[in-house]
């Protein structure tokens, strides 16, 4: 199996702003969520082959930025790989919200934040 970029994400200190810059930007529908601190899930009208996002507030300890996050089918896997390669793990599998998988992230050899999607 591929490893695909499946999702992006962007996190701000002002994230009711970034979503309208984006949404006037791009044409984009941000349907942000109270009940999950404003983070909206992003529409950008490009059909069902398009990859998703998400634009939502910075976590503690979290500069903010863009970050993709790639479907793989095995979290674990790829993170004993990301290491082995010169990554840290940063966040271990962690259960998303009920259908939505699971997530980890690492930072490559560069301080890259990357997201891994399962």
């Amino acid at each position: 199996m591929g490893a695909p970029v499946a999702f992006f994400e962007v996190s701000s200190s002002d994230h009711e702003r970034a979503q309208k810059f984006y949404a006037e930007l791009f044409g984009w529908q941000v349907a942000a969520d109270p009940a999950m601190g404003g983070y909206g899930l992003v529409d950008t009208a490009a059909g069902e082959a398009a990859i998703g996002g998400g634009i939502g507030p910075v976590e503690d300890g979290d500069a903010g930025g863009v970050r993709i996050y790639v479907k793989v089918d095995d979290l674990d896997a790829y993170l004993q790989r990301a290491e082995r390669l010169g990554g840290t793990r940063l966040v271990p599998p962690t259960d998303l919200p009920t259908g939505y998988g699971r997530f980890a992230m690492f930072a490559d050899p560069d301080g890259n934040t990357v997201g891994l999607w399962g």
